[in-house]
């Protein structure tokens, strides 16, 4: 199982946000942090972000995350809308 930690304030602060905002999402994670690259439609990302990978968390609730399989974290670089990819 990972981990899902952040390495900025502001990652934190949105990811704890959209945490407490909507019901289910701690559930979805749960799960999610079993296999971050298969649960909540998880995609790469392409471009200039390139490396990292997305899932939704809600119809207009996007993460951004890095996986690091040596550590087994899942380290959170944005939460938000879909302005969360601008």
């Amino acid at each position: 199982m990972y981990n899902i930690t952040t390495r900025s304030q502001r990652a934190e602060k949105q990811f704890r946000e959209a945490l407490y905002s909507r019901p289910g999402i701690s559930q979805k994670l749960e799960n999610f942090r079993l296999d971050p690259r298969r649960h909540l439609d998880a995609h790469k990302l392409k471009g200039k972000l390139d490396g990292k990978w997305s899932c939704s968390l809600g119809w207009d609730l996007r993460m951004i995350y890095e996986i690091d399989d040596d550590t087994k974290e899942i380290i959170v670089v944005a939460v938000g809308s879909h302005k969360v990819y601008g």
